[in-house]
């Protein structure tokens, strides 16, 4: 698996395992601590948000640190794609408090920096010649398509009744979770081709 890779798509391919890792928490912690009829509430669920939290943050940093090579030459340039994600974020949090009147939670954040991670690693990817432009292209798309899913999903939230709500939380982890297993096959599989 990680023969074939050189020091930079190792360093992504380890961070995106341990983002399914996460996810994987995550989804814990919401299926016991946000139950419709039956929530655990307290340490007792809550203890999974520190692996969640830990596995996400090295993932995110091993993701970004493996992309973040200057000799690797990206088809959007680093500076674009995190003044982008600032830019992104600035505009959301405006748009769905103010106009649309959404609670501010750590979620919108979440989407927006996994959002910016997938792009730097994807055009890292395609810049050490692992994915070729079209495969780049449909990887950024499939990308937003997560991202504008998991948006939908946090504007919906609080409109929910409870059960339609609980299964609406955990689709982005679902979806950004299914997204990285994507990318941790990817990668090795890219390498040898």
């Amino acid at each position: 698996m990680f023969a074939d890779l050189d020091s930079q798509a190792r360093q992504m391919l380890i961070g995106n395992i341990l983002m399914v890792v996460c996810c994987l928490f995550y989804i814990a912690w919401w299926a016991l601590a946000l139950h419709p009829t039956h929530p655990i509430s307290g340490f007792t669920s809550g203890w999974l948000l520190i692996p969640a939290a830990i596995f996400g943050l090295a993932g995110a940093v091993l993701i970004v640190m493996g992309s973040s090579n200057a000799e690797i030459s990206m088809p959007i340039p680093r500076v674009a794609i995190v003044a982008g994600g600032v830019v992104l974020y600035i505009l959301l949090l405006v748009g769905t408090s103010l106009l649309l009147h959404r609670q501010v939670t750590t979620e919108l954040l979440l989407i927006v920096v996994w959002l910016v991670v997938m792009f730097l690693e994807v055009c890292a990817l395609q810049g050490l010649g692992l994915f070729s432009t079209p495969a780049l292209v449909i990887l950024l798309i499939i990308t937003v398509l997560v991202a504008a899913g998991s948006l939908v999903c946090y504007l919906l939230y609080y409109g929910l009744a409870p059960l339609p709500g609980y299964i609406d939380g955990m689709l982005p982890l679902i979806l950004i979770g299914l997204m990285m297993v994507a990318m941790s096959i990817a990668i090795p599989v890219s390498a040898r081709l």
